[in-house]
Order: structure tokens, then sequence, then C-alpha cells
């Protein structure tokens, strides 16, 4: 058979420039294996965060260097992984794929994908644990993050860059907000990002469903880590998702991520922390559950001109017991964020929804970053609304006969009927400026309460068929003549539509 002498050649020119010689290998042991947690020897190069192989293809990560063993959080199933397996260390430090690919994908910590879609084989790797801005790279937060959410916009404004806390009871609508904050942000400029710690299955695919319906799926990544994750899976899981949202936001983009919920990872943080026999604090857990947090969510910010003035906005879940605002971590996320949107159970109960207590909710930043022609409405709103939950209370017991009381709380129902609002509704600004105005006027007073949610649904298709308000400014403090009647006329006749019996 005849030899091809340039193959023979590009052999030859192959073998000489290989370098034979012996290659060194650490190679450590599993000394213990317990609960998604090993304990690995004779790897003292090992480096925090570093990826660590094991035989059979399982991976994971340095949790603590000790000072003869590191211990070692695992990323995949234990199956065959016993005291004396051989470890390697990867040379690499826990990373997740970026960009643009990543959207309308649902992926794991490690950016390996959950749905039907391609392998991430292209994308850019950046670390999950980064340094947050500096002071002198950030800029005022001074954009309107818009939820869509009426009482939230008017009252609790979020502005882009900001961390904002939602916080509540079990089954209270903490998600709910979370999921129609990311489906108001379809068609606009902002990528979401939804990090699901520890949840079920099933809650995770409705989130998705629901997303994915409305429209908003293009923009937005999931990153999930289920309750059955390895633990390390799911203590990665935060800063998995604020690592993907840190590349839009240094990109010049916007951002919002969504961390549901923090609590389950301090669980986790907990849980792993006990297996490697830390000393455990307050309500056993370890005494960094406090820095494990702060770093997490200062990465969050609205970035100076001179890095590209992007932004990525925060919204942490946390869930209480009995009410308890003062337990260990809740008190933790309050003072690290800038703000909390409190959810009350017995108002939830009673079918005000979102649940919002507005006695116990604040915004530390937003009144600055609010859309100027809603701030202008929105000023007594929420003064009377507190106001009249208190006269409320008082009035059970009667000894209200008073005309002037009754007109108010009859006009605290109407407050507190405007600021019901179903789920995957959101209110475009023009929307909620109309209704707040018309509340102001006393437009209202004379509405039956049941009659209002329909003149919610009916009041967009009115205004934008109004030739008038093309001449709307949401960045004004105040509307022409012309501009305000004409938002009067549309939510009067908005109020004339619904005056007949329900459909």
């Amino acid at each position: 058979m005849a030899t091809d002498p340039d193959a023979l050649n590009r052999l030859a020119a192959r073998v000489d420039a290989m370098e034979l010689g012996p290659e060194a290998e650490l190679l450590g042991r599993v000394a213990a294996i317990a609960d998604g947690l090993a304990e690995v020897t004779g790897l003292p190069d090992a480096v925090l965060g570093e990826v660590l192989e094991f035989d059979g293809g399982a991976r994971g990560f340095v949790l603590n260097l000790e000072e003869e063993r590191v211990q070692v959080a695992l990323l995949d199933p234990d199956e065959g992984i016993s005291a004396g397996s051989p470890v390697r260390c990867s040379g690499t430090v826990v990373s997740v794929p970026v960009g643009d690919e990543l959207l309308g994908r649902v992926i794991d910590p490690l950016g390996r994908p959950l749905d039907d879609g391609p392998p991430l084989s292209g994308a850019t790797l950046l670390p999950v644990e980064r340094p947050a801005p500096a002071i002198i790279e950030r800029d005022f937060v001074s954009e309107p993050l818009q939820t869509g959410i009426l009482v939230i916009d008017s009252l609790f404004a979020i502005g882009r860059g900001q961390r904002e806390l939602i916080i509540g009871e079990r089954a209270t609508g903490k998600t709910a907000i979370a999921v129609d904050t990311m489906i108001n942000q379809a068609g606009g400029d902002m990528v979401c990002v939804y990090v699901a710690i520890g949840q079920r299955a099933t809650a995770v695919a409705r989130v998705i469903a629901a997303v994915k319906a409305r429209g908003a799926m293009a923009r937005s990544v999931f990153v999930v880590a289920p309750a059955t994750a390895p633990p390390g899976l799911r203590w990665l899981a935060p800063f998995a998702g604020t690592t993907i949202a840190e590349a839009v936001r240094d990109a010049g983009g916007h951002a919002l991520v969504v961390h549901d919920d923090l609590t389950k990872h301090a669980t986790t943080h907990r849980e792993l922390a006990l297996l490697a026999r830390q000393p455990p604090g307050r309500e056993a857990y370890p005494g960094d559950i406090f820095y494990l947090h702060a770093r997490l969510l200062e990465r969050a910010a609205k970035l100076s001109p001179a890095r590209g003035g992007g932004s990525l906005s925060a919204l942490p879940i946390a869930e209480i017991e009995a009410g308890n605002l003062s337990a260990y971590i809740p008190t933790n996320l309050i003072s690290i964020s800038d703000g909390q949107i409190v959810l009350s159970s017995t108002l939830f109960a009673s079918g005000q929804r979102p649940a919002v207590d507005v006695g116990l909710s604040v915004s530390r930043v937003g009144g600055k970053a609010q859309v100027a022609a809603l701030k202008a409405v929105a000023g007594r709103v929420r003064l009377d609304y507190a106001q009249y939950l208190e006269l409320r209370m008082f009035a059970r017991f009667g000894g209200f006969g008073d005309a002037q009381m009754k007109a108010r709380i009859a006009h605290g129902d109407r407050i507190g009927a405007l600021l019901t609002q179903v789920r995957y509704a959101p209110l475009r600004v023009i929307d909620q400026v109309a209704l707040l105005s018309a509340l102001a006027e006393g437009h209202f007073d004379a509405v039956a309460l049941e009659a209002i949610p329909r003149v919610k649904a009916a009041l967009p298709a009115i205004i934008d068929a109004e030739p008038a308000l093309a001449a709307f400014d949401p960045a004004a403090k105040s509307q022409t003549p012309a501009v305000q009647a004409a938002l009067l006329a549309c939510v009067t006749h908005a109020i004339a539509a619904a005056a007949g019996p329900a459909p």
C-alpha cells in the first residue's frame, strides 16, 4: 500500500514537537463524605472556591480550608464516591456562562441546561464570586424600575440599582410580586434573572410557564437549584444568578435579579456549616451568615457613566414565621437592603392582594427614582390609606356615626379597592396616573366597590383610543390642562362603562 510522504512528514513533525518526560499530578483522597460534603486530604495547593474532580465525573468546590484537609461541597450526586476515592484539582474556580446565549433558557448554577435547548458551549465564563463595585464606581439611583403594581409604584417605588427586600409569611404572594415585575419588563430594555433556591420543581415550573405565556421569556434567564439538588448547587445559585446579571450591567445594560428565596439559602449555608463542624451562633447559624448575604447583595448597583451607566437591581425574597420580622435572617436582610415590601397574611386572607402592609413597608431610595408624573399624584395616598386602616380597626367597635368619619372610611375603601390588583395584569404608568388623579378628584367616591375592578380593566383600551393623551409626559411633574382633562375623562368613561351589570 502506498504511503503519503506528506502525512509521514506531518507525523514526524508532531513527534519532534512533543516534550517527553515525567508529569507530576497532585492526587488527593476522600477522607470522609456525608450529606453532600466531603473532606479531602492530600491537596495542599487547593484554593478556596476551586473546582475539584472526583472519579466518575462528579465535581465539587472547595468550601473551607483547614490545616491538613479541605472541605468540599458537592455539585453532583455522590454515587460512587467513598472514603479513599481519588480527587484531582481542576485549576479553575467555580464559573458560570454569561451572555445573550442564556436569554430564554433554564439552567442550573453551573450553566448546564435544564430545558430542551442545546448546551451553552460558546458562552463566556465568569467566576460566581466577584467583588462588588467600589463606591467611586457607583452612581445615584435615579431611574425608575416599574413593577406595574400600583401599590408599589405609587407608594414604595423602586429604582434601578436598588435592593428591595420582599418579605412575608408563607403563601402571601411574595413570588407573585417578583414575577409580575418580570412580566412588566416584557418588551423593555431590562434582562430578568430568576434564581430558584430550594424550591419545589412544580412551583418553579408554574413561574416559568407564567413568564413564557405573557411574552417575557425572551428577556429572562432562570437559574434553578431545586430542593432535591445537592447543597453545593443550592449554595451557589444566588451567586451564579448575580454573575449572569452583572454581565448585562457591566456591558451598559440593565438587569434585575430575583432571589427566591434567601431564607432557604441561609438554611443551606447553615446545613453545610454544621456538617463542616463550624462553631454555631444564633439560631445555629454560623458567624459569617451576615457577610454571606452582604457580599451577595452589595453587587447590585447603578454604575457611573465612566463604567457604562448600567444597573443591577435585586429583589431578594425572605420568608418569616408568625409575622416575626425580628428573626435573625430577616433582620440581617432588612439591614442590608434598601427597603422592604412587607406582606401581611391578615390582608391576604381578607382579599387585599397584593397584601402589602403600607405601615411596615418602605423604600429608602425609590422616592428619588419615582416617575415624576406618578409622584405628583401619589402624594397623600399612603397617609390617607394608613389612617383609614386605623379608623377601620376602631370602627369595628362602633361609635363612628359622624358623617365625616364615614366619608373617610368610604374613601379608604376605594383606595384599597384601587390598590387591589390581580396577578399577571401590570398597569402602565399612564393607567396608574389616571387612576390616582381620579381618586384625588373624588371621582371614585360614588363608585360601588365591586365595580372598581371593571373600571381598571376597561381603562387601558379607553386611554389608547384617546388622541389627546399622545402628549402625556411621564417625566413631567404636572401635565398640561388638556392632558389632565383627558385623563379624568377617560376614567369617567370607564366608570360609566363599568356601571352596568358585571359580565
